[in-house]
């Protein structure tokens, strides 16, 4: 491995790092200094794979673990700084509360939905997160990235590629910053919507167990949950892993379900939804790692 500055643990275990508290470990996990840190490990590396982790709250680590380089930014990596009337530069390893926050009390609309999304500023701009209607295409601007090479880029929304829970980003980029762009608004109206948002999610959603999130993207037209409902999946089992009876397109880990647990609930789910209703749902859960 390259100097580094930062903190570099061979070894890593990454379950406590993730929303299911499930899976194994990081063949190296590094917490860079800052961005500097990070461009110039990365240039020092090689060929081994990278791969950035944010708050865990979307991902699957499988029990065998990440080969190479699991990338983890920390504080340096989490301000959010005001531009103008509308626009924030958000850190990558900023979360969305902090994000929507900074926005409500600078009178800065349309980033309420960031609220309601349990990552990082990283994967928003990554997997084009969304919810309530909005999603990160809606509000981004541009976004410093460092790449495989180490070169530090700065990439439109454009240059992305979004697409539904999708982006172009180049394999082994790590999102070091986005700026985002909003409208003008009132404080109390963007804390009553995010208020608002807050309490739909408690109510329909099993914040409350160990999770990750939406499994499956929604098709055109329709909604995965109903689609998992309609198969018959809800309460599904697989080992410790179980479809939850609040919300049916949440995977949750009950107590020691291991990640092949749930990955394989999964693809139970995926199998009978397309045999009892002829659709193939995709994963929108990231699975990375190898199989134990």
């Amino acid at each position: 491995m390259p100097a580094a500055a930062g903190r570099l643990t061979p070894d890593a275990p990454l379950a406590p790092f993730v929303w299911f508290k499930s899976g194994g470990n990081a063949e190296w996990l590094f917490e860079p200094k800052d961005a500097d840190d990070l461009a110039a490990f990365l240039r020092g590396l090689g060929a081994v794979p990278v791969m950035a982790l944010g708050l865990g709250s979307n991902l699957i680590v499988r029990d065998g673990g990440v080969p190479g380089v699991v990338v983890r930014l920390g504080k340096a990596f989490a301000g959010v700084e005001r531009l103008d009337e509308v626009t924030l530069r958000c850190g990558g390893g900023a979360s969305g509360i902090l994000v929507s926050s900074t926005a409500r009390d600078a009178g800065i609309g349309g980033l309420e939905f960031l609220r309601s999304i349990p990552g990082t500023v990283g994967g928003f701009v990554r997997m084009n997160g969304g919810a309530y209607g909005r999603e990160t295409a809606d509000i981004l601007v541009e976004c410093e990235v460092v790449l495989r090479s180490g070169e530090r880029a700065t990439l439109s929304r454009d240059d992305l590629g979004y697409t539904y829970r999708h982006s172009a980003l180049p394999e082994g980029a790590v999102v070091i910053s986005a700026t985002f762009r909003g409208h003008p608004d009132d404080p109390a109206a963007i804390s009553a919507e995010m208020d608002r948002i807050a309490e739909a999610r408690e109510a329909s959603q099993p914040l409350r167990t160990k999770t990750g999130g939406s499994t499956f993207k929604n098709p055109p037209g329709d909604k995965a949950w109903r689609l998992v409902d309609a198969a018959g999946c809800r309460g599904l089992m697989r080992g410790g892993a179980q479809v939850s009876e609040k919300h049916c397109n949440f995977l949750i880990n009950t107590g020691a379900a291991t990640s092949d647990d749930i990955e394989a609930l999964g693809e139970d789910v995926r199998r009978r939804v397309k045999e009892t209703q002829g659709v193939d749902l995709e994963w929108e859960i990231q699975r990375v790692g190898v199989a134990k």
